[in-house]
């Protein structure tokens, strides 16, 4: 016979083989007993959890003659050929692929006959919620008023898109997550019976992996065998689930929290280099970090979750870390999950990710001298100085807002006594955008000179630092003249970093000068203002291109007109949309 998967071969055959689900199947096994068998049943639950299994068993334990105490024989014809698939009062229906009028109006006109063979016609339906709205409706009069030896099961994973009015007309079973130690204890019983040689450190990375589904567990730890030639190891299991190792995901997890971004980048390029999975590596820090968290609170609760190997390490860092830091932390992982769902570059994000969590670290390294300056001010004087504690924070806000409402009060034919009274607002805008080396740059800037710039550019970056390119990898050269570049950055964050940062700039100007031989100085602006930049420079030079050029201003054809002209060059022709005004 053909090899079957694991999942297949140990599937349950009895109610006391269903791992994790122990109420439901007493329940289901109680009425069997009693005899007090409803006409319809909903599973509900997420996958692999055994719903469709319950319902099998159920239909082999209503139709043997010989079961015991509510579970099936196994032994006799009818529960041979139900486990078979071949009994034809048992029919299982993929809602999926049978979700219209038609196949519904045809159970409902065969589910008059009675049963050729067992007792109760039995009609399981999975994944019910992808019926279409008139199907479920020529399902409502079958399931309110079957024939007495009908049964009807619905399966599904997404209960809140049936309809209350089948819903109310079942009894309702909700099938929950398998705990990881359940899933741990049946792979050990399973690898045990096949004389499987195995790591227990794997079995549990395996059984945390699989995330509350038995058969996603038993998928991995297929798909491990196969990989590791009939043997179950920490490596392997690493490799096929994605995960990193808990001692690399410990030492991250302390590095950010510390707030060393330089080795932070460093063990991220070696999770990256290793081929990690972007999206799982996340997962791992979101479940570490809430366990560090949990651990403040519940240590027992962890330790469970955990199988019992909790490292000295990790309740240290539990102990030394606030649970503000931690809280931050998982706000900034929720975000930075959300935005890679959508990138063809996880990597960026990743860097990006692992900056900003060493801004969170180093901002709870910063905490004890406030709480310093707050409980001893005579003696935190100095240290306040270089740091403002909350009230100078809330002073300055303050100020902020008493610029803004000057401004907004302010004649418009007042600048000066204005800005007179809010000279910080002025060199704020001046330190995010520095239009005057913009400018000339965009006077002569050419699109030769730009592809030229943009082909060297990722070798320019290469030749950066870890630290460096993690900044970079999130802009691009938007605009060049043999007077400079002009380089747009993704994300603000990034920007205001880079333009603080001169050994950056230095950096830059060197690798432009080994790769094209001139040391042009660059210049950074946001990317989201950058189109407003370019708008307003050829909107302030039309003028003065037309006053250069007296025969252009003459002509009427838009080809030959400066303004347009100037944009070409900037941009290129196949950028630029000509419109008559």
């Amino acid at each position: 016979m053909a090899y079957q998967a694991l999942y297949r071969v140990w599937r349950p055959q009895r109610f006391d083989d269903m791992i994790g689900q122990e109420v439901i199947t007493r329940t289901l096994k109680n009425a069997i007993t009693t005899n007090q068998i409803s006409h319809a049943y909903l599973f509900a639950g997420p996958r692999g959890t055994g719903k469709t299994s319950a319902a099998k068993i159920f239909a082999k334990a209503i139709n043997c003659h010989h079961q015991v105490d509510g579970e099936p024989c196994n032994e006799c014809e009818t529960c041979k050929a139900i486990t078979d698939g071949t009994l034809n009062d048992v029919i299982e229906i993929d809602a999926a692929s049978n979700n219209g009028v038609e196949e519904i109006r045809d159970i409902r006109d065969k589910v008059k006959y009675a049963p050729t063979v067992a007792d109760y016609k039995v009609y399981i339906i999975d994944e019910v919620h992808m019926l279409s709205t008139g199907a479920f409706n020529a399902l409502l009069k079958t399931l309110e008023e079957p024939p007495a030896n009908v049964i009807f099961i619905l399966a599904t994973t997404e209960p809140h898109k049936i309809p209350a009015t089948i819903i109310s007309r079942t009894q309702r079973f909700d099938f929950k997550r398998i705990a990881a130690n359940d899933s741990y204890q049946r792979m050990i019983y399973i690898l045990k019976q096949k004389d499987v040689t195995y790591d227990d450190q794997a079995i549990k990375v395996i059984a945390k992996a699989a995330e509350g589904g038995m058969r996603d567990a038993l998928s991995i730890l297929d798909q491990a065998l196969s990989f590791g030639d009939n043997e179950i190891t920490l490596d392997n299991a690493l490799l096929v689930t994605g995960s990193v190792t808990h001692e690399l995901l410990a030492t991250y997890v302390q590095q950010v929290i510390a707030g060393d971004t330089k080795a932070g980048l460093a063990s991220l390029q070696s999770v990256l280099e290793a081929g990690k999975d972007a999206e799982r590596f996340t997962e791992d820090i979101i479940g570490y970090t809430r366990d560090l968290l949990l651990y403040q609170q519940a240590p027992k609760m962890v330790e469970e979750a955990e199988m019992g190997s909790v490292s000295e390490a990790f309740q240290q860092l539990a102990a030394a870390t606030s649970a503000q830091t931690m809280y931050a932390m998982i706000n900034e992982l929720n975000s930075i999950q959300q935005q890679m769902r959508f990138t063809t570059h996880p990597d960026v994000y990743l860097e990006i990710l692992t900056i900003k969590l060493a801004e969170i670290g180093h901002q709870k390294g910063q905490a004890p001298v406030a709480t310093a300056s707050t409980a001893q001010p005579v003696a935190a004087a100095p240290a306040s100085a270089n740091q403002p504690g909350m009230a100078d924070l809330q002073r300055e806000i303050q100020q902020l807002r008493s610029a803004v409402k000057h401004l907004e009060d302010a004649p418009a034919g007042q600048p000066g006594k204005a800005s007179s009274g809010t000279p910080r607002v002025k060199a704020a805008v001046k330190q995010e955008v520095n239009l005057a080396k913009i400018n000339p740059v965009l006077g002569t800037a050419t699109r030769e000179k730009l592809n030229q710039l943009q082909e060297v550019w990722p070798d320019i970056l290469n030749s950066l630092n870890v630290a460096q390119r993690a900044v970079m990898k999130a802009s691009q050269p938007v605009a060049a003249a043999d007077s400079g570049v002009i380089v747009a950055f993704d994300f603000s964050f990034f920007f205001q970093r880079a333009t603080l940062d001169r050994e950056l700039t230095d950096a830059l100007e060197n690798g432009l000068d080994r790769m094209i031989g001139t040391a042009l100085p660059v210049v950074f602006v946001p990317k989201d203002q950058w189109p407003r930049i370019r708008k307003s420079y050829l909107a302030a030079h039309k003028a003065q291109l037309q006053a250069n050029s007296p025969e252009d201003q003459q002509s009427e054809k838009p080809a030959e007109n400066p303004v347009v002209t100037k944009a070409e060059e900037l941009f290129g022709k196949s950028i630029v949309d000509i419109k008559q005004d």
